[in-house]
């Protein structure tokens, strides 16, 4: 991309482009990694591919204990974790691991592989010793270390402060030795700390996820979705706007981080946006919001889907066909958004001649076919998600030999596997610690005692805890990643949701979502600010103008948990219809309220109008429905006669 350049001049005027390697380093921690070059880069990457083969073998053939599975996992884990993450950000000295950096590497592998190589008697005997209570604290320790590293500080500041209360109060035990002998046992050697759920489904489906959208990557169908959706959306009012909320759509289908998909389609996108005349914070605005609903977005949904499918008890098929709707209205609300801005200040789309021609593109459609097998397999196939994921894997790669800039050759074969093994580390690190934080909470009791205060704080309204429960996964979510936060959320709120009434599915759906919308919501807005940073724009105003775009993620949890209509739970196909045609108009009646136009300047009582006859059609019911369409259909009227007459007085 010719348009990006470095940024070397502190006193670079505005419309400068930013370096977006830069961009990448200071939001997203997972790009921060060690310099490796020549002969120490080819050791690396062969190591990190071996971990991706290792995890596939592990996951389609072995049979293995539970416990030497997931320990063996995170030992390797430990391994490549400290080879690729430095102590501090920064610039790095290539081919350089200091001498600590080894020990501690050491020390964290050499933790995990002794439970792995002794699994069945430790497991057998249930207590441990003195000797294995050491072995425990320093595997935990490196694994907080790690976290550190590649997640960032909270998290570990949450994990630290349950920790300590837990030794303080969460026994009765007077001896301290005892204390933290019991809290070694089950943290580290259980499967209810950091072997619990989450690390489980980590190694067993996202792993293969993972691997999978690196492969998909490397067919170059990122590129193939931000160039089809020039072609179709490019030319009309304000078309970069609208090829990023298409673009990230399709791109969420395989990806699962809110910065990278920012810093990704946003470094085509947001240029272009600045270029046909979006001020800068709406362009950086519009490319964060569109970007973090990639990871609301089915099949993959952020790897959330996968731990929600575990703990919920039900197909993963299911919860990708029950995301389907919110997923859409989200995206339908930002589209909507960036058209009335559009239509609002004048602007026009690419000319003809920055437009890709189409139909070179649909020739190029069977770059989709991973994707719509995978999507196939996973709702017809009597195997597991891990072996539709393998297939996919396989036909991604037949499906690359029809594309010769593309294609994968044994040199990217190895590169795609090693970007799979270290895309996990990441994830692994933060399942860990939020499998500790889950832990904690289960053995002291804390989530009884959260549930009694939400519960007398909310008086039993449902709507006040689901206030409370939205405020506890933004708060949290603003420094701890969408995967971790999920699972934190699901084993302390989403129960309290449950148990005041609302439906499992819809009580998990709630936290996930607000867990994400953290990414967006100020002052902690990683992907508004990597969008902001891209733009140079003002990142504070970027962060609530993503806010605004992306209101539809603050409705449309509170509809499916108090109608989980939406969810298509007990409704049947004609309901569902209805469903989408009244919640997508309700989402125009929304936007076009926060936004203030529709076809000229609205009124202040125009926008309330609005708002409400738009919150009544997107909550499903016929009585809501009706006066919904009255109303949104009234404001429509009233702007369409206002334009006409404007139209007259002109002429």
């Amino acid at each position: 991309m010719a348009f990006l350049k470095k940024k070397t001049d502190p006193k670079v005027q505005n419309n400068e482009p930013m370096d977006i390697d830069e961009v990448m380093k200071k939001y997203d921690r997972e790009s921060n990694t060690r310099v490796w070059e020549g002969a120490p880069k080819w050791i690396v990457t062969g190591i990190l591919a071996s971990f991706s083969i290792f995890c596939i073998y592990v996951t389609l053939f072995a049979t293995w204990l539970d416990e030497v599975r997931l320990t063996s996992f995170m030992a390797f884990i430990m391994f490549i974790g400290y080879l690729v993450f430095p102590i501090k950000k920064g610039k790095q000295r290539a081919n350089y691991i200091p001498w600590y950096d080894i020990i501690i590497m050491i020390a964290g592998t050499g933790s995990f592989l002794y439970f792995c190589i002794n699994a069945s008697e430790i497991v057998a005997r249930f207590k441990i010793n003195t000797f294995e209570v050491i072995i425990g604290i320093v595997g935990i320790l490196c694994l907080a270390e790690l976290c550190r590293r590649s997640v960032g500080i909270p998290i570990l500041c949450v994990a630290g402060v349950l920790l300590i209360y837990a030794l303080i109060f969460g026994s009765t035990n007077p001896s301290m030795m005892a204390r933290i002998t019991e809290n070694v046992r089950v943290l580290f050697y259980s499967k209810e700390g950091i072997l619990s759920t989450p690390i489980n489904v980590c190694s067993k489906y996202i792993v293969m996820f993972i691997i999978f959208g690196a492969f998909l990557e490397r067919t170059g169908i990122a590129d193939f979705f931000i160039k089809i959706s020039n072609a179709l959306v490019g030319r009309f009012s304000g078309g970069p706007a609208k090829v990023a909320v298409v673009a990230s759509a399709l791109e969420g289908m395989v990806s699962g981080s809110s910065v990278a998909n920012t810093v990704g389609s946003g470094a085509v996108t947001i240029p272009l946006m600045k270029r046909t005349g979006y001020k800068p914070e709406f362009a950086a605005a519009a490319e964060a919001s569109a970007s973090t609903g990639g990871q609301i977005m089915p099949p993959i949904m952020g790897a959330a889907a996968f731990l929600m499918a575990e703990t919920v008890g039900v197909p993963y098929s299911n919860i990708v066909v029950k995301a389907i709707l919110p997923a859409l209205l989200y995206f339908a609300g930002v589209f909507i958004t960036v058209h009335l801005e559009a239509k609002k200040e004048g602007l026009k789309g690419l000319t003809k001649e920055e437009l890709p021609r189409l139909k070179p593109l649909l020739k190029q459609t069977y770059l989709l076919l991973p994707l719509i097998l995978l999507i196939y397999l996973v709702g017809t196939s009597t195997r597991s998600i891990a072996y539709a994921a393998a297939i996919a894997i396989v036909v991604a790669i037949v499906v690359s030999l029809f594309n010769k800039e593309h294609r994968i050759t044994p040199k990217r074969l190895l590169e795609a596997l090693a970007a799979g093994g270290q895309g996990m580390i990441t994830v692994a690190a933060a399942c860990g610690v939020a499998g500790i934080i889950a832990g904690i909470i289960g053995i002291t009791g804390l989530a009884y005692m959260l549930f009694n205060g939400i519960v007398a704080l909310a008086g039993n309204q449902v709507i006040i805890a689901l206030v409370l429960t939205m405020l506890c996964c933004i708060v949290l979510g603003m420094g701890v990643p969408t995967t971790a936060n999920y699972c934190i959320m699901a084993a302390t709120c989403a129960p309290i949701l449950v148990q005041m009434g609302v439906p499992m599915i819809a009580a998990h759906f709630f936290v996930f979502y607000f867990g994400i919308v953290a990414d967006l919501t100020p002052p902690v807005a990683l992907a508004a600010y990597a969008g902001a940073a891209i733009a140079q724009a003002n990142p504070m105003k970027t962060a609530f103008t993503s806010t605004k775009l992306a209101i539809g993620a603050f409705i449309i949890p509170y509809v499916f948990a108090l109608n989980p209509a939406m969810l298509f739970i007990d409704t049947t196909v004609w309901e569902v219809i209805l469903i989408c045609i009244t919640s997508f108009i309700g989402m125009f009646g929304v936007s076009s309220a926060l936004e203030g136009y529709i076809m000229r300047n609205m009124r202040w009582y125009e926008r309330i109008i609005s708002a409400v006859g738009g919150l009544l059609l997107i909550y499903p019911g016929l009585v809501t429905d009706v006066i919904g369409i009255v109303l949104v259909g009234a404001v429509v009227a009233i702007q369409y006669i206002g334009k006409k007459r404007n139209n007259i007085a002109v002429a």
